[in-house]
């Protein structure tokens, strides 16, 4: 596995118009599973679009590897309510949607059934996409971002306004993509089972402070046990 950065933030000041956050510096490698947290309004949104570079910073720099930077090595996974389908297209065509279209009919194919079969749904695959329940939704929205074959996926609220086990489930799902291709995950979530299950590192939102590090020792600081109890509250 090449262990090169896939992401590197330095001193980066993160806002539309004027900072939310100040200084932020994170590193995100192969195989690590990253959990942004903080509360809503927090900047969390607007940190994962600079960092992407959807949205310039305000300041410092952000560096991307090759295939992060053209997007081929990267996927992303949007909140629920982004889940907009007017179109009557099966679970197999909803998910083909990600894939660049210069690709053979053959790959895309291969493509497609490989990601329904790792997120469980190949079953549903002929199913009209709005015919999917919540968690088939969440499953069918993973399965579009992880055909590209991505190096980074990006998960805003992966796991929102799930049930406990369903959310559970999701996540080890996630987990085996990182421990079996070393994908680098990173979710910006609230949910704090899953970040305590599966975090490898945590990246915690404190005022306009951005607080980072290996998730055993996040998660046993005092400021930052406090922080995230105030959060479950």
């Amino acid at each position: 596995m090449n262990d090169a950065p896939l992401l590197v933030a330095k001193e980066l000041v993160v806002g539309r118009t004027a900072p939310l956050l100040e200084r932020v510096s994170l590193q995100l490698g192969p195989g690590e599973c990253w959990f942004l947290l903080g509360p809503n309004g927090a900047g969390k949104t607007t940190l994962i679009a600079t960092l992407l570079g959807l949205l310039p910073p305000l300041g410092g720099e952000v560096t991307r590897a090759p295939s992060i930077a053209d997007r081929s090595g990267l996927g992303f996974v949007p909140q629920e309510q982004q889940f907009q389908v007017s179109l009557p297209l099966t679970v197999t065509e909803f998910v083909a949607l990600g894939l660049q279209q210069h690709m053979t009919a053959a790959e895309r194919g291969a493509r497609t059934a490989a990601a329904l079969q790792r997120m469980h749904i190949d079953i549903l695959a002929r199913r009209d996409v709005r015919a999917l329940s919540m968690g088939q939704r969440r499953r069918a929205l993973v399965a579009r971002a992880l055909a590209r074959q991505p190096r980074l996926m990006v998960l805003d609220e992966p796991t929102a306004n799930l049930d406990p086990h369903s959310a559970m489930t999701l996540g080890r799902d996630l987990e085996a993509l990182r421990a079996d291709d070393g994908l680098c995950l990173l979710h910006a979530s609230h949910d704090l089972d899953l970040a305590r299950r599966f975090a490898t590192h945590v990246a915690l939102v404190v005022g306009s402070t951005l607080h980072t590090g290996v998730a055993a020792a996040m998660f046993e600081a005092p400021l930052l046990a406090r922080t995230l109890q105030g959060q479950e509250a």
